[in-house]
């Protein structure tokens, strides 16, 4: 077959609420020689996501759409109750996108019983969001790793977006080769830059107005890096200094890594892959954005199309 599957349809999604349901149909259809695309989400579904999907339905057969709020990635005085739930707008632009099945499990399905097996992805989970979010990412790893083991042989799509989120997935997946292909999809922006995401409903419009700076910054730094510079302290510094001319910003980091560590090196190289990431809190959301640039590559900000790190798929 060609990589090209079939086109994103109107119809309403089947939506399944149970583990045994989800592996009977995802068995049958591998048995037919279908090919299954999984996006995991938390739900609040939006043009972000509808891309996703719309990439999944085009590559695979069967694609599958998981709404599920993990209460494991949220800490203490997170927003784990308020988190926007919406089952019947997410299964109509699911829909739309192309998605087949919608995977929408109460929790005493995904969790029947007090967990006490998580699942830690070392290194990579303690800087940035790891620092600020204690325990995050054991619940990210964790339910994903429930996900693809419910969902079987696959092709798994994440937004770019959460870039740290990316690569501890990719890191699980490859380290306990699980048959599952990680694919990364580049950021849906809005036309002002600011990256889509399902907190964005919290922005007043004061602070709707001012959001996308975050990306203003990044693309600040996106251009030092282009232009050759190799110290990540000066290309931090240039994206704080756009942040700080507006004080509504409460700013975690602002930093330039290598894309894979998540650390930041004494010095890039002409050449390099450089990431840089963003996280600050405006009013009650907190935001998180990034971008990628390479030394001495004029060329910002630096876009790739969606790649894939395979574990067996």
């Amino acid at each position: 077959m060609s990589p090209e599957r079939h086109a994103p349809t109107t119809v309403l999604p089947v939506i399944v609420t149970t583990a045994a349901e989800l592996g009977a149909r995802l068995d049958a259809a591998r048995a037919e020689g279908r090919t299954v695309g999984l996006v995991p989400t938390m739900g609040a579904l939006h043009r972000g996501h509808a891309g996703l999907i719309r990439l999944a339905a085009e590559r695979c057969d069967v694609t599958v759409v998981s709404v599920f709020v993990n209460p494991l990635q949220f800490g203490a005085g997170e927003d784990f109750e308020a988190y926007p739930r919406d089952l019947d707008a997410d299964a109509d632009l699911a829909g739309r996108a192309g998605a087949d099945v919608v995977f929408a499990p109460p929790v005493e399905e995904m969790y029947p019983r007090p967990i006490q097996t998580t699942v830690h992805v070392d290194g990579i989970t303690t800087v940035l969001e790891g620092a600020f979010r204690p325990g995050h990412f054991d619940g990210v790893s964790t339910v994903v790793a429930k996900l693809f083991a419910l969902t079987g042989r696959c092709r798994a799509y994440f937004g770019e977006k959460d870039w740290q989120q990316l690569a501890v997935v990719r890191r699980m997946a490859a380290d306990l080769s699980m048959p599952v292909a990680v694919i990364g999809v580049p950021t849906v922006r809005e036309p002002d830059g600011l990256a889509l995401s399902s907190r964005n409903v919290y922005l007043s419009p004061a602070e709707r107005e001012v959001a996308p700076l975050i990306h203003l910054a990044l693309q600040a730094g996106a251009q030092l890096v282009a232009d050759g510079e190799t110290d990540p302290v000066s290309i931090s510094s240039v994206m704080v200094s756009v942040l700080a001319t507006e004080p509504a910003f409460d700013l975690h980091y602002a930093v330039a890594v290598d894309p894979h560590s998540l650390v930041s090196p004494p010095a890039f190289h002409p050449g390099d892959e450089v990431r840089l990431l963003v996280a600050t809190r405006l009013g009650r959301a907190r935001l998180i954005d990034n971008a990628g640039a390479i030394v001495g590559l004029p060329q910002t900000p630096y876009d790739r199309k969606a790649d894939t790190t395979c574990a067996g798929a």
